[in-house]
């Protein structure tokens, strides 16, 4: 069987298009991981992909994960509520001052809590001023990423009040995959 996947691609052109949420109330933080780990950052992926079918990165071993992840201008900013990890943003530096929002999300127990556009404009931010850390990689020009009919019922809102502009959309057919779960072989009920 397959299923309709729609890909919308949406970019910022200047630091100037984003429009930061408010910040939500309570104990909310937001620390980038500077200690590349595969082992977190697998978590992490899990964890906030394993109900949405996140697939990609499932069959990617140690190394491949520990090679990305050490790569000059890719960083992970993780929001953590009361100290739990709530969810992440994982940055991506490109060529000619293109940054890559490549992953963005909240752990279930943390969606509908006003984190995850918190957590949008914290890394949006980052991607803007990341040659600010990184003095090898060329100013941000451009800010893009992509969503799908896969992802969570608010991304696309949260992308688009956050300033992100459509360019391009794509649908393709794929086949019907099983929702993976935070581990391979948990399975959460749909």
């Amino acid at each position: 069987m397959s299923i309709t996947v729609t890909t919308w691609s949406l970019e910022q052109t200047a630091p100037t298009d984003l429009r930061p949420a408010a910040e939500p109330a309570g104990d909310v933080r937001i620390v980038r991981a500077e200690v590349p780990s595969p082992e977190f950052s697998r978590f992490l992926y899990c964890a906030v992909g394993g109900d949405i079918k996140w697939i990609d990165r499932l069959a990617l071993g140690y190394e491949q994960w520990r090679e990305h992840l050490t790569r000059p201008g890719v960083e992970t900013w993780v929001a953590y509520e009361k100290g739990t990890p709530a969810g992440y943003v994982e940055l991506d530096a490109q060529d000619d001052g293109v940054v890559e929002i490549v992953y963005f999300g909240l752990i279930p127990a943390f969606r509908g809590r006003r984190i995850g556009g918190h957590l949008l404009s914290y890394g949006t931010a980052r991607a803007w001023d990341l040659a600010d850390r990184w003095p090898d990689r060329t100013p941000t020009k451009r800010v893009w990423l992509h969503t799908c009919s896969l992802d969570g019922e608010h991304a696309m809102d949260n992308y688009t009040r956050r300033g992100f502009k459509l360019f391009k959309t794509e649908t393709s057919e794929e086949p019907e995959q099983p929702t993976p779960g935070p581990w391979p072989g948990a399975h959460t009920s749909e």
